[in-house]
C-alpha cells in the first residue's frame, strides 16, 4: 500500500537523510522516498504506519513532523530510496572532489611534525604516532557529528556492519578510543595490533566495492561530506595498517 504523507521542518539535504533513515528503519515500511523540494514522503508499507510513533522517533533527530495530507498534489516525480541502497548521487570524481579529505590528511601530518619543533632531530616514530592519533580522533569527530547517517552508509560496504549493523554506531567510539591511545601512548603493542585487525578488517568491504565497481558512498568522513567508494579509500585504510605494522617493528 502506497501513500503520501506531508513532511514539515526539513530544511536540507542532511535533514531528508535523517527522515529517511528513521522511515527505513520502521517496522513495516518496504519502500520510502523522500524529497525536500515540496517537502513529502511517499511510503510503501504492508499496512497503514504509526504517525504518532513515527513523529517520537523524528521529534529525537530535529524539528519534523509527518501528517496524512500532503500540502501539494500535483508534486513533480521524485527519486526513488529503497531500504538498503543509498540513495545519494555522488560526484564525479576529481582532485576537487577528495579536497576536503586532502585537506584534513595535511593538517594533521603538519601538526603532526609541528610538535617537534625545532625539529633538532625528527623521530618518525613518533611522526607517526601523532598523525595516527590526530587522523582517528578528527574522522571520529567527522562521524560522530551524525552517527546514524554514518552508520547507514557503512553498513553498505563493510562486511560486520552489513551482518551486525550495531556496528556501524559502535565503530565511531572504536576510532576515538583508538585516537586516545596513541596520543597518550597506551600500551603501543595493543593499540596497534588492534589497529592492524580493525582497519584491515575494514579494507576488505572497500577493496570488494571496487573490484565490484560500485557506486557507492565513502564513510571515512561520516555523513558530512559526500566522497565516493575508489581506490582513495583504499589507500587511506592501508596506509594506516601499514604505518601500525612499522610502529610494531
Amino acid at each position: 500500500m502506497e501513500t503520501k504523507y506531508a513532511i514539515s521542518g526539513m530544511t536540507c539535504d542532511g535533514c531528508v537523510n535523517s527522515v529517511k533513515n528513521i522511515l527505513e528503519t520502521t517496522s513495516g515500511i518496504e519502500e520510502a522516498k523522500v524529497q525536500l523540494a515540496y517537502p513529502q514522503a511517499i511510503i510503501n508499507a504492508e499496512e497503514a504506519i504509526d504517525l504518532a510513533e513515527i513523529n517520537q522517533l523524528l521529534r529525537k533527530k530535529g524539528n519534523y513532523t509527518i501528517s496524512e495530507k500532503p500540502t501539494h498534489q500535483d508534486l513533480p516525480p521524485m527519486p526513488g530510496i529503497k531500504r538498503k541502497k543509498t540513495e545519494t548521487m555522488l560526484p564525479e570524481i576529481s582532485f576537487n572532489t577528495y579536497k576536503p579529505l586532502i585537506i584534513i590528511v595535511a593538517f594533521i601530518a603538519g601538526v603532526s611534525l609541528l610538535v617537534q619543533y625545532p625539529f633538532q632531530t625528527i623521530n618518525s616514530n613518533l611522526w607517526m604516532r601523532h598523525f595516527m592519533a590526530g587522523f582517528f580522533l578528527v574522522f571520529s569527530f567527522f562521524k560522530l557529528l551524525n552517527i546514524s547517517g554514518f552508520a547507514s552508509s557503512y553498513k553498505m560496504y563493510d562486511i560486520i556492519a552489513v551482518k551486525f549493523h550495531a556496528w556501524g554506531y559502535i565503530y565511531p567510539f572504536v576510532e576515538l578510543g583508538l585516537g586516545i591511545a596513541y596520543l597518550i601512548n597506551f600500551n603501543p603493542t595493543l593499540t596497534n595490533w588492534l589497529t592492524i585487525i580493525i582497519l584491515g578488517i575494514s579494507s576488505i568491504g572497500v577493496i570488494e566495492s571496487n573490484i565490484n565497481k560500485r557506486k557507492i558512498k565513502c564513510a571515512c568522513l561520516g555523513d558530512v561530506f559526500n566522497l565516493p567508494m575508489s581506490t582513495v579509500t583504499i589507500i587511506e585504510d592501508l596506509t594506516m595498517v601499514a604505518m601500525a605494522v612499522l610502529m610494531l617493528l
